[in-house]
């Protein structure tokens, strides 16, 4: 039941992700034709792309961490013994950990002060795009969560929309 969950998890976010890049090109490809076309620029299409961006890049990490995409310096744990480079990970990994549900503590107080105030272009509360913090910090902490063990053996997953479709297809699943 983990295991379905956290596949599902992974596609959710996919496919989220996949339909904010695509507004956010819609947007910015608009924009750019209004620009240099007809000589005005839309703000609220520069606002929202931004956003989008955004969110995009938080959503994204845990995705990114799956696939063992994340910059890191491994110089370190390379050249000590596995039986205390897995230990080291496991401190990183709790590490990470910790951080991430502290910004998602801290974003929720963030998205809360930013509330009372709006946007530019959208006049929008700032809290609705601030929310990215708390949710991406809690989505990244479960993406390390769920695949905790394969980040300590740095056994990496794919997480293309094909290597899901594979899995699914193995499993017998439309």
């Amino acid at each position: 039941m983990l295991e379905r969950f956290e596949k599902r998890l992974i596609r959710g976010n996919q496919i989220l992700i996949g339909i904010m890049m695509g507004i956010m090109f819609a947007f910015v490809f608009t924009n750019v034709i209004t620009r240099y076309v007809f000589g005005f620029s839309l703000a609220t299409a520069e606002e929202i792309s931004t956003f989008l961006m955004i969110w995009v890049t938080y959503l994204g990490a845990g995705l990114a961490l799956r696939g063992g995409n994340l910059a890191s310096i491994d110089v370190f744990q390379d050249r000590i013994p596995e039986n205390f480079r897995r230990a080291l990970r496991a401190l990183l990994g709790i590490l990470m950990l910790l951080f991430f549900l502290l910004l998602a503590f801290f974003g929720v107080r963030f998205c809360v002060l930013g509330w009372s105030q709006e946007t530019f272009a959208t006049q929008i509360p700032r809290g609705i795009p601030y929310l990215v913090i708390p949710l991406g910090a809690l989505l990244f902490a479960a993406h390390l969560v769920l695949m905790f063990r394969q980040w300590l053996e740095r056994k990496w997953e794919g997480t293309s929309v094909s290597d899901f479709s594979e899995d699914q297809e193995r499993e017998g699943q439309p």
